[in-house]
């Protein structure tokens, strides 16, 4: 099993109009690349169709899953952009599938190539290693 014990974020955020805001952005954009790097995957059957096309049998992250995410807002104002502002939601997304694949690897010196890094997928990875 895997679990995320703490993350944080860092982002130039631009000028953040409204910091909770933009704190609430950063954070969904790293829970989601931490439910990328674990758990988010659709199933196919042998004809190709979904097996997990409804929320009920998606498997995402809910609190319990997640540590406290924190954030470290940096601003430096977006010249480009008559408020300064920046897009915050994205960028944290990206980092946290790294992140936890480097983690994984370092704590069973075996590297996954492909996510999510589910318990049954780490397992086969594990059986065949």
């Amino acid at each position: 099993m895997v679990r995320v014990l703490r993350y944080t974020s860092f982002q130039d955020v631009g000028r953040a109009i409204h910091p909770s805001y933009v704190e609430g952005q950063m954070q969904g954009g790293a829970a989601q690349g931490i439910g990328w790097a674990l758990s988010e995957e659709y199933i196919y059957d042998r004809n190709g169709k979904v097996d997990n096309a409804g929320f009920l049998d998606y498997r995402m992250p809910v609190c319990s899953d997640l540590p406290m995410l924190d954030t470290v807002m940096i601003e430096i104002p977006n010249p480009k952009h008559p408020q300064g502002v920046r897009g915050v939601g994205e960028v944290p997304l990206v980092p946290p599938l790294a992140a936890v694949a480097n983690a994984v690897a370092n704590a069973l010196g075996k590297r996954f190539y492909a996510l999510p890094m589910s318990p049954p997928r780490v397992l086969a990875g594990l059986d065949g290693a």
